[in-house]
């Protein structure tokens, strides 16, 4: 079974038992699903979001709630521009430069909003655009998901963005190319089981960036219910595959103590020129082709 048909599965699944949100149809696409902010407000419990100052955050609607539970928290947030077109790839939001509509009465009302700019287009009209050298240290990556393992592997919706932003990123030294160490499994959901809300925590031992996502109960594909019939046939993650350390669902965290390494730097030789030259971030930073 390859990730294609891994994707292919989780996609037909959301359709077919109405876990599906908008945008539609969840296809081709990190699926946003029934439970996202509940997912959030579980991610927040944990300690790695509370040791958190700096969060690196896809720009899909699964995790809408998670930046705005970001900025709310005083978070700076950095998104990656769509596809990396940019030579300022990542755009920052300052929880400084926005008000909180919820709680600011007295906010100008033309000031920009959290709300405003954690949409899709709101990131593009309020964030910042900065260059890589900019990214400070990220303590926190929240990366959507199609499919997850209960030990950290994921697959992506097939395109590789994430997987280069890391890469750029961690050549940078602003993302840790070793995992936060294992805190003795305090929290830990065993796999397959549900844990009750609150009972579920990750404990980092150190600065280390924590890798993590949020997603629905049929994104878990060696869980109990997992659109793929035998778990054994999974795909193994590919080297520059980007392995989770917290996998939170809206019923359960799961910190996976990953065995899979995380990838360090960009493996340029998988890269074709034509990739290259639409990025202007690989394209500068590109060893000499012989």
């Amino acid at each position: 079974m390859d990730k294609q048909a891994v994707r292919e599965a989780v996609w037909d699944a959301f359709e077919d038992r109405g876990e599906a949100r908008f945008p539609f149809p969840p296809h081709d696409r990190i699926p946003n699903f029934a439970g996202a902010a509940a997912a959030c407000d579980r991610l927040t419990d944990t300690d790695a979001w509370a040791a958190a100052s700096t969060l690196k955050c896809n720009p899909d609607a699964p995790q809408l709630p998670v930046r705005r539970a970001a900025l709310r928290a005083g978070k700076t947030v950095y998104v990656a521009q769509p596809r990396l077109r940019d030579a300022d790839p990542f755009l920052r939001l300052d929880p400084e430069s926005l008000v909180d509509a919820e709680s600011d009465g007295d906010a100008p009302p033309d000031a920009p909003t959290v709300d405003d700019a954690t949409t899709v287009s709101g990131i593009s009209t309020h964030g910042t655009p900065v260059p890589p050298e900019e990214v400070p240290h990220v303590d926190l990556v929240v990366a959507g998901s199609v499919g997850v393992t209960t030990d950290g592997a994921r697959i992506g919706k097939g395109e590789g963005y994430s997987d280069l932003e890391w890469g750029v990123l961690s050549e940078l030294g602003a993302v840790d190319s070793e995992a936060p160490r294992a805190s003795g499994g305090e929290g830990q959901s065993p796999p397959g089981n549900r844990a009750s809300p609150g009972d579920s925590r990750s404990e980092p031992d150190d600065d280390a960036t924590v890798v993590a996502t949020t997603v629905h109960e049929l994104s878990v594909l060696d869980g109990p219910e997992s659109p793929v019939a035998d778990a054994a046939e999974l795909p193994a993650p590919d080297a520059h595959d980007v392995p989770l350390d917290l996998v939170v669902t809206p019923e359960r965290t799961v910190r996976t103590d990953t065995p899979h390494t995380r990838p360090t730097g960009i493996d340029w030789d998988a890269l074709d020129d034509d990739k290259l030259d639409a990025i202007p971030v690989l394209a500068e930073r590109a060893p000499e082709r012989e």
